[in-house]
């Protein structure tokens, strides 16, 4: 009795213990998403959002309409139809009492000219041709200071080679800056599904989506004669209105274009190639300078599988991040946050997670008069995390400061790690609190890039300001032109022992500061997870009888099996779970579908590496290959799997 009291004492405090590690705050104890309804049978499937000089908020839909929503934060919304019969209109803008958008073919200005609440007044600023494909949407606009608009074009994608964006009509992939009076300048080309415009403090700023040519999501900052990465708008770089001289066979003699056909003629979709030497976004800049890299890459499937709009927070919101950028996904349904700084003339920044669990896809967004975030969603024909077809949400934040990392710097030896409350010295001090990953992206003409050059990095030491708001961490190794994946998983809030909302930051290192390195005298080695020295002349079975197994270890059972918390971990550590849950359909298969399939692991294995994504054509986006998952992790991932249909 004695020892199962004891027993029942040792696993009542492991799950005290458990249940308090349990207890930090996460993102939805600070930032609360609220539905905002539309009378019934409304679909919202929203491509625009803009805020009114009254409070009122003005949305686009796809299927055409647009709406003045009054009262948009009360229990009671009320919404009034402005206009109707447009043409998937993916972008809105007030402007001088009117309100513009983007449409497939033309930039539109509709006004309310008798004031009685409805647009009598359709007038088209500029229109560009179409071909009439599915995938030749337009984004916009946004506006600069003099009152010009910019919109963004998407690539079709026809016929044979369906997988390969292409440009059949003048300027698809471009982004085109429109006067008020109507008159289209070409911009700057290389776009493929430009989905995402934003003019942040004066600069144009657009995102992308993940495919051909196109490694990832990012960020890009562009300027007039800038080439982004997609060679198909290259077709128009001869015209005398193009700004880019680069025509698109001087790109495909330094990056292959991989036009093969089988032995019935036919062509066949570029595959990764794993173990194959690669070029890289930057190695190709060496010869094309014109060339632009994004400020930011999200890592894809952690955030980046269809980055929407770049908004800037504004002063006096939310808190700590007042003035740093959100960022949506459409694919996850989330919104992300960025911080970018400025080294060697280079953009480059921070990414973490922010928000998750949106209703449907985050297209769109604006912020209220009341300080709130309005967020346009729609996941038709797309795929999207939140499984609703469309929505309008708005995300408010409660006063409360959360802990997590308000920013990151680059320093000439590592990070400069800032706080929004100051944290715990002995973990912050603490070498095992830290690690850094790096990894870049192959640049090539498949949908997408695994994560290629992967390795740890090592954290040397650390430097705590005397206020404990920062941390600088010295790394042995960095490298330009990467993405350095910094976790701070044993970081603690002082007082509380709360670990951070995000612990995680996504560092795009173009560039590497200049400046004095950290001195071994000014930073802490100390690193708990390093195995103390053990004593001389102790025999190992000596040791072992020093150190007696507790009542509860000799209980766990000898043989190995799966566990479904390991195997979670798993999941989350290798993006798994951004794309894939375990009963309910997503960007991808349930795994209890997937499981009903009764591959073996081995071939799970090989599917996780080399996906077949006409396996499973009822979804919309394609699985990118994932070759940096370790095989063992694979394995028990696979076991797991094929248990769920056990």
């Amino acid at each position: 009795m004695k020892n199962h009291a004891y027993i029942c004492m040792l696993l009542g405090l492991f799950v005290a213990f458990s249940g308090m590690a349990q207890e930090s705050p996460m993102e939805e104890d600070y930032f609360r998403i609220k539905k905002v309804t539309p009378p019934e049978g409304t679909l919202l499937e929203v491509g625009g959002l803009a805020t009114l000089p009254n409070g009122n908020i003005a949305l686009c839909t796809r299927r055409g309409e647009v709406y003045i929503v009054e009262n948009p934060g009360s229990t009671r919304p009320y919404f009034r139809k402005f206009a109707s019969g447009l043409h998937e209109p993916l972008g809105l803008r007030y402007h001088e009492g009117s309100l513009y958008l983007a449409q497939r073919g033309e930039l539109t200005r509709l006004t309310d000219t008798n004031q009685d609440g409805k647009a009598d007044r359709y007038e088209t600023v500029y229109a560009w041709p179409l071909t009439g494909n599915y995938h030749e949407y337009s984004y916009g606009p946004t506006m600069d200071e003099e009152g010009n608009f910019y919109v963004s074009t998407n690539l079709g994608f026809f016929s044979e080679e369906w997988w390969r964006g292409e440009s059949k009509v003048p300027f698809r992939g471009w982004m085109l800056k429109i006067s008020p009076e109507g008159q289209m300048e070409p911009l700057a080309a290389g776009m493929r599904s430009p989905a995402g415009l934003g003019m942040i403090d004066g600069n144009l700023f657009y995102t992308e989506n993940q495919g051909d040519y196109m490694a990832s999501g990012g960020v890009w900052h562009v300027r007039k004669g800038d080439f982004v990465g997609n060679p198909a708008g290259l077709e128009w770089s001869a015209r005398p209105d193009s700004p880019i001289k680069l025509t698109r066979a001087e790109f495909d003699a330094v990056v292959d274009p991989r036009k093969e056909k089988n032995e019935l003629g036919r062509f066949i979709k570029p595959e990764n190639i794993q173990n194959e030497e690669y070029q890289t976004m930057f190695q190709v800049k060496k010869q094309f300078p014109e060339l632009r890299l994004p400020a930011i890459w999200f890592p894809y499937g952690v955030h980046g599988i269809s980055t929407s709009e770049p908004i800037k927070i504004p002063k006096g919101h939310f808190g700590p991040f007042e003035e740093q950028l959100l960022v949506g996904d459409q694919g996850q349904s989330k919104i992300m946050r960025v911080v970018l700084e400025e080294v060697k003339g280079e953009l480059q920044g921070v990414a973490f997670d922010f928000r998750s669990n949106f209703n449907s896809g985050v297209l769109r967004m604006t912020w209220g008069t009341d300080g709130s975030l309005y967020v346009g969603e729609t996941n038709r024909g797309w795929g999207s995390a939140g499984d609703a077809d469309e929505g309008l949400e708005r995300l408010v934040w409660n006063g409360q400061v959360p802990f997590d990392i308000c920013t990151v710097k680059a320093m000439p030896d590592g990070f400069e790690i800032e706080f929004t409350k100051p944290v715990d010295k002995a973990s912050a001090e603490d070498l095992a609190s830290y690690s850094v990953q790096r990894f870049t992206y192959k640049y090539h003409p498949v949908y997408g890039s695994p994560p290629v050059d992967m390795d740890m990095a090592t954290v040397k030491g650390v430097q705590l300001s005397s206020d404990r708001m920062k941390v600088r961490i010295k790394v042995d190794g960095l490298k330009p032109y990467y993405l350095h994946h910094i976790r701070l998983e044993g970081v603690r809030e002082e007082g509380s022992s709360y670990s951070l909302v995000h612990p995680s930051a996504y560092y795009t290192l173009n560039a590497i500061p200049d400046g004095p390195a950290l001195a071994e005298g000014d930073m802490s080695t100390y690193n708990s997870a390093l195995p103390k020295e053990t004593p001389k002349n102790v025999t190992p079975k000596a040791l072992a009888a020093a150190s007696p197994k507790t009542e509860v270890e000799q209980l766990a059972p000898a043989e190995e099996v799966i566990d479904a918390e390991v195997v979670k971990g798993l999941l989350t550590k290798h993006t798994c779970i951004a794309c894939h849950q375990e009963e309910s359909k997503q960007v991808g298969p349930a795994y209890k579908d997937i499981a009903k399939r009764k591959y073996t692991p081995e071939r799970i294995v090989e599917l996780i590496y080399v996906p077949e994504p006409q396996n499973w054509p009822e979804y919309a986006t394609p699985m990118p290959p994932m070759p940096h998952v370790p095989e063992e992790d694979a394995l028990k991932i696979a076991n797991w799997i094929n248990s769920l249909n056990e």
